[in-house]
């Protein structure tokens, strides 16, 4: 579970953010204000800036922006109401672009003179600072990312069921539904790196739990075409698939499989999904028979915390489309909004002050389907996942066919990891 699986650049990175390590002076000097907070990196008498560190022009690109607009509306919600501890709330955005390079030097730029990341989207770039976030710098990190491989740290928090869980709960879904059996085979097409391995790694676990057998389909996130990974899985002869990619290898997965008449469940991780998809040519495919794992109720569903963040989120931003990135972006904030309030009446606005803070946090966010608990640094905030299906008349395009639960398989699954 702990292994990191990096590629050859990624390691190279971290080699070097470790060797520049030594900073001569970390944004504001620790100290104390007027009112007795300790305050340190971020934080002013007048103000606490947050860093977003996202995707608008890669393969995420629309979660990216969904996600970082979520959280500038939390901001300029906290904001309106007169902020948090007498202080403003920034958010300072770099986008990344989904390269390595580029993720890992705005990281770089960014965290001397941030309390702390209330975004990081990618797992392997998140998992490459990793090392350094947990042994010099110290800061919060809320990754809209779900590997395994980041739990453990007291630093990045991971906001939801891990890939593993997630993957396991999905391949439950399918059992329920008698859509597979014992003996079966099941495909399973993954990118390369922390997320498609550890979605691989529940993937293969649920299958020997049931007596199943996974046929791997490994690919790169520049692998748009899914058509040689479709003719591989069909000759195979397996009766469901598990995607664990972006948006656009899930509908050319599924677009290519209803128009050779591969006829199977098709079930995807939260990142592979996108309700923009619904309006291409793999539209009615993806509603036909495409199911997503995510640990929150979609934003269009009628809920009060989905129905009231969705009519915020419109008035704000009333040319942009719905999606949950915006669930994911705002509830990333509100976290990290939630351990700022701790942190303020226990007088520590300090990097430690945030981290001893957001350790007490707990029952958060049942408004939107999933309690979740903070407390434990070496678990996932919850094992539950919502099932849901495309379906282009729901506002932000998906619906609930199956409420929050954990599956048997994936709580022994937890207990063992």
């Amino acid at each position: 579970m702990k292994m990191r699986v990096y590629g050859a650049v990624l390691a190279a990175l971290t080699l070097t953010l470790v060797g520049c390590s030594e900073k001569a002076g970390k944004g504001d000097a620790a100290g104390t204000d007027k009112s007795g907070v300790k305050t340190g990196e971020g934080v002013t008498d007048s103000k606490i800036t947050l860093g977003a560190l996202t995707d608008m022009t890669g393969v995420y690109a629309s979660l990216g922006k969904s996600v970082t607009q979520a959280q500038q509306l939390w901001v300029k919600e906290t904001n309106a109401a007169g902020g948090i501890c007498d202080r403003q709330i920034e958010l300072t955005v770099r986008d990344h672009g989904y390269d390595p390079q580029k993720a890992i030097a705005a990281y770089t730029e960014l965290e001397p003179d941030v309390l702390g990341f209330a975004q990081f989207i990618g797992s392997p770039f998140v998992a490459a600072v990793e090392q350094r976030i947990d042994g010099q710098d110290k800061g919060i990190v809320l990754p809209q990312a779900w590997s395994a491989n980041l739990l453990g740290s007291k630093y990045v928090r991971v906001i939801g069921a891990t890939y593993d869980v997630e993957t396991i709960n999905l391949v439950d879904f399918l059992l329920d539904e008698k859509r597979i059996a014992k003996g079966d085979k099941i495909g399973h097409v993954y990118f390369e790196g922390d997320y498609g391995e550890n979605a691989l790694a529940g993937s293969k676990y649920a299958a020997k739990e049931a007596g199943l057998t996974v046929v791997e389909q490994k690919i790169k996130p520049t692998d748009n075409d899914m058509t040689a990974q479709v003719s591989a899985l069909k000759q195979a002869g397996v009766k469901a698939i598990v995607i664990s990619a972006g948006p656009r290898q899930a509908a050319s997965l599924v677009g290519v499989a209803a128009a050779t008449g591969f006829n199977v469940p098709v079930v995807g991780n939260n990142s592979a999904y996108a309700p923009q998809l619904l309006a291409t040519q793999a539209g009615p495919a993806l509603q036909k028979d495409y199911y997503i794992g995510s640990s929150t109720l979609p934003i269009g569903d009628a809920a009060a915390g989905p129905s009231k963040l969705s009519k915020a989120y419109k008035a704000q931003y009333p040319k942009d489309g719905l999606d949950n990135g915006v669930v994911a972006g705002y509830n990333a904030a509100a976290v990290f909004g939630e351990a700022l309030k701790k942190a303020c009446e226990s007088k520590d606005l300090t990097r430690e002050g945030v981290d001893k803070a957001l350790l007490t946090v707990k029952g958060f966010g049942s408004d939107f389907g999933i309690s979740h608990d903070f407390t434990d640094p070496a678990a996932p905030s919850t094992n539950q996942t919502v099932i849901m299906k495309p379906d282009a008349k729901t506002p932000g395009g998906l619906k609930v066919v199956r409420p929050a639960e954990v599956s048997t398989a994936a709580e022994g699954f937890a207990s063992k990891s």
